[in-house]
């Protein structure tokens, strides 16, 4: 099989969905390699590096003439005219994105395998896990810088001083990226209490963090009664597939102070609030009734050695899996196949299909 690899072009985005060593266990098994060039220097992979390994070095153009498309994020309208009857695997988000590259997916008759909607047995989530933990682990750090005096914040440093606890978070949300932010702002020494529906997680985490981290029930009287002392809300709400519900209205934004902090990860998905907008790495924040939004839809593009290799590591197994069975590997592994969003002109995902009120497109994997 020929197996692009694209130079993602995303604002911010120096991830790629390919590593060197990856490069080689393709090119071991039999199959073509080709990576844009370029498409590594971002995460700190050079092309000679995988000419080393038996790859070759591409324009964009011979990356996107492939069997097999790999990469991180969703393409974008500059790379629409390269989508053709290929597999591309990559994180889509359709249901939180512009609803016009469904459309291109769809009249292109692409094959879009989203690495968010890929289920392993138990149900989870395995692509999707390792950027949602560094998105997690993330967020509590940037709410914490844009707390600071000098970036329009409140001045509150999330911190313990001695014996002494300073700072209120608020994470709405108990998965992985609740979970991550939940141990950071904890590490901090801020208080932190979770909003979420599964309180045996929240507890778990606490006793294997030796700390007080406190549950409430996510509902909307519950966080907005956390809301009038808060310095850092972390949206952290995943709907699998779907669009992320609003859980934080425009009038609970206004109950907080000036100054405080909402860092939305679920901006991907559409955002759970209802004051977010995407932002990107260059422009990452905006203002509005006081309150600093951060939802950079890329989050852990800030970080793209560390992303690549955790990403890889999780995506390299499916993607050999592809490459060796084609469509064999969906069609005896059904958590594999549930990560197909888009097949020969159709939806096939219910949940994005929903989302985007294209259920006349829909039509099961």
């Amino acid at each position: 099989m020929k197996i692009g690899v694209p130079k993602e072009i995303k604002p911010g985005e120096n991830r790629i969905a390919l590593t060197c060593s990856g490069a080689q266990a393709l090119v071991n098994a039999g199959h073509t390699v080709c990576v844009e060039e370029n498409a590594g220097v971002g995460s700190g992979f050079v092309d000679a590096e995988y000419k080393q390994v038996g790859a070759h070095i591409v324009t964009a153009a011979g990356a996107w003439d492939a069997d097999l498309v790999l990469k991180v994020k969703e393409p974008v309208a500059l790379e629409y005219p390269y989508l053709q009857q290929q597999t591309v695997f990559t994180y889509f988000h359709l249901a939180g994105v512009d609803p016009e590259l469904t459309h291109m997916l769809l009249s292109n008759k692409t094959t879009a395998i989203a690495y968010e909607t890929v289920e392993d047995g138990q149900g989870k989530l395995p692509l999707l896990a390792p950027m949602s933990a560094v998105a997690g682990s993330m967020a509590v750090t940037m709410g914490n810088f844009y707390l600071a005096r000098f970036n329009g914040g409140k001045g509150m440093l999330l911190s313990q001083l001695f014996d002494q606890s300073y700072g209120k978070v608020l994470i709405v949300g108990d998965g992985v990226v609740g979970q991550h932010s939940a141990k950071v702002a904890s590490g901090m020494g801020a208080e932190v209490i979770v909003a979420g529906n599964r309180p045996d997680n929240t507890r778990q985490l606490a006793k294997a963090l030796s700390t007080n981290i406190r549950f409430i029930q996510s509902n909307e009287e519950n966080i907005a009664a956390e809301l009038s002392d808060v310095d850092l809300v972390v949206g952290a709400v995943l709907v699998r597939g779907g669009r992320t519900p609003y859980v934080i209205s425009e009038a609970m934004v206004e109950m907080m102070p000036p100054g405080s902090v909402i860092v939305d990860v679920s901006i991907d998905q559409g955002g759970c609030v209802a004051t977010s907008r995407p932002t990107t790495h260059a422009e990452p924040v905006f203002e509005k009734h006081g309150v600093i939004h951060y939802c950079v839809a890329n989050m852990p593009g800030a970080y793209p050695r560390l992303s690549t290799i955790a990403l890889t590591n999780a995506t390299l197994p499916y993607a050999l899996k592809l490459a060796n069975q084609s469509e064999n590997a969906l069609a005896t592994d059904r958590g594999f196949a549930r990560g197909v969003n888009t097949y020969k002109g159709h939806i096939t995902c219910q949940a994005v299909a929903e989302s985007l009120n294209m259920m006349s497109d829909y039509q099961p994997y």
